[in-house]
């Protein structure tokens, strides 16, 4: 199942020949990447020159031939005269400039793990997002874009089987953006592959809080349930297995065991009574 949301123009998706599983949780987890593209702005600072162009070089060359014994302070001079651009290029520019110049970086970085995402290589896509991660500022203008990473990390290590991984990426992009609905559906799938059913439920009903006309989140759940209902009674059967074995340790000291006491269920509220028999 596919949640069928809105898409930007640049959102990268895949198309997948191979067989879909009846137990996947798929709303809006579809396999795809984002390719948003963060703002950045245009450099300014081409053009930058130094004082040593033209022919002070020349007449430099022929100053220190001439005096040999100069002053230091004329030498140190000088060599500011002559220092390269690159150096000035950096200073010139102030922090706003140098977190769009980073912003920039980080978008070029993402947008290359999209390609190695296509191209099914996951971990390699994986290590460029994380490169977007660590270029991006922390500004209001990066939170999109660091998000999306985080969520395009999440398909990777989806991809890749890692599903804990899976569900902390995720994590961390709805902690940028709560209202991320793919977040929340990888998360969801996630949660599903790790049995956590309950969790996933929970992801699926944020969903629909986003979007209450999503009949896929709605159907979703329905399915859900009763894993969820079925696992729940496991841990319970586990649960009072080892109750017993507990309780003929202690039991046994006074040659009863737990077998003289009958549980019974409610059928009615679920819970449950015990009666004693010799």
């Amino acid at each position: 199942m596919v949640v069928i949301e809105p898409t930007s123009d640049d959102e990268v998706t895949i198309e997948k020949n191979e067989k879909r599983s009846p137990n996947r949780t798929d709303v809006a987890a579809k396999d795809s990447v984002e390719g948003e593209t963060a703002s950045t702005s245009k450099d300014n600072t081409e053009g930058f020159e130094t004082a040593s162009e033209g022919n002070d070089d020349r007449e430099t060359e022929n100053d220190s031939e001439e005096n040999p014994e100069r002053r230091p302070a004329e030498e140190e001079s000088e060599e500011k005269l002559v220092s390269p651009k690159d150096d000035s290029y950096e200073d010139a520019l102030n922090d706003d400039e140098l977190k769009e110049r980073a912003l920039a970086q980080a978008n070029g970085a993402k947008l290359d793990g999209n390609k190695l995402f296509n191209d099914g290589q996951y971990e390699d896509a994986l290590s460029k997002y994380e490169l977007a991660l660590q270029l991006a500022p922390e500004m209001p203008s990066s939170v999109e874009l660091r998000s999306i990473c985080h969520a395009n990390c999440a398909m990777c290590y989806l991809k890749l089987g890692k599903y804990e991984e899976t569900v902390k990426e995720c994590t961390k992009a709805l902690e940028l953006n709560p209202a991320y609905i793919k977040a929340l559906a990888r998360r969801a799938e996630a949660y599903e592959k790790l049995e956590r059913f309950e969790d996933a439920i929970a992801d699926m009903k944020k969903i629909l809080e986003v979007d209450p006309s999503n009949d896929q989140a709605r159907r979703t759940i329905v399915r859900l349930e009763p894993l969820a209902k079925e696992k729940m009674e496991k841990m319970k059967e586990e649960m009072i297995g080892k109750l017993k074995e507990m309780g003929n340790s202690v039991l046994g000291r006074f040659g009863m065991s737990i077998d003289n006491f009958k549980a019974v269920k409610d059928p009615n509220t679920g819970s449950y009574s015990i009666s004693f028999q010799r």
